[in-house]
């Protein structure tokens, strides 16, 4: 629990967050990128060059920091990006690399204005934060690997037929498991994440991809919109992926619809 003293000026910064949240976010993502540039395959850069991304961020951080005093509030949130990490392949040991240059650049962006009380706050309450996900997706690891036909990490697939929808922006995959063993079920809403390294990139792309409902066992059928904006993955996939070719995916992931 965090200290009556650090709750307050936590909750003292929410209008500083409101107006310079997406400052704080883009310069958190140069500099984490800039220190660690293979952990931009961690993230879809077509959504960090629209801002999406850091727009995103900013408004988690915003809500973190205005429920502060009462995590649990944010807790569907918290599940729903958690379930985004466990399919990414997030681990425990990034978390400390985030709150390093997140801090910084709240330092950064505000100046003399982040005195050394509020950025020790910061740091007592992203621990805080960072312990809530650390924990939800270790216990999403652990059931993802231990349900029937699960696995670890990224399993190959080979493509077993491509097509077309209504939509002519929407292809459809069929998806066997290369090694021909049993695949984990899912439920509506969830995805999977879907690993490829488009010819002459020589970064790995990862990209959430929704499951749609198939008649048989041991495949998946996913259903791609090609974005509105560049997004050299989804083209790559929507151009060049065949019959035939591999995929790299996780277990399937999200939160289950209500339906």
């Amino acid at each position: 629990m965090l200290a009556p003293r650090t709750l307050e000026i936590i909750q003292s910064t929410v209008p500083v967050l409101k107006v310079h949240g997406e400052a704080i976010t883009t310069r958190f993502y140069q500099r984490l990128f800039e220190s660690h540039p293979g952990l931009r395959d961690v993230f879809n850069q077509a959504r960090q060059r629209e801002g999406k991304q850091q727009a995103a961020l900013a408004n988690a951080v915003y809500a973190a920091a205005q429920n502060i005093a009462r995590l649990e509030a944010i807790l569907p949130a918290v599940v729903s990006i958690a379930h985004k990490h466990r399919g990414l392949g997030v681990q425990a040991e990034h978390y400390p690399l985030v709150g390093e240059h997140l801090l910084a650049a709240i330092r950064e962006v505000l100046g003399e204005a982040a005195t050394p009380e509020i950025l020790g706050a910061w740091a007592e309450a992203y621990q805080e934060i960072a312990s809530v996900f650390i924990a939800v997706e270790r216990d999403l690891y652990a059931k993802a690997h231990a349900q029937a036909g699960g696995w670890p990490g990224f399993r190959r697939f080979v493509v077993a037929n491509t097509w077309r929808t209504e939509d002519p922006r929407a292809t459809v995959f069929e998806l066997r498991p290369e090694d021909g063993q049993p695949l984990a079920a899912f439920t509506p809403g969830q995805y999977l994440t879907v690993k490829v390294s488009p010819p002459g990139d020589a970064r790995t792309h990862l990209r959430h991809v929704p499951l749609v409902p198939v008649g048989e066992e041991g495949v998946y059928r996913l259903q791609l919109k090609r974005a509105e904006q560049a997004d050299e993955a989804l083209d790559f996939l929507h151009q060049h992926v065949r019959a035939g070719d591999v995929l790299l995916a996780s277990v399937p992931a999200g939160v289950t619809s209500s339906r």
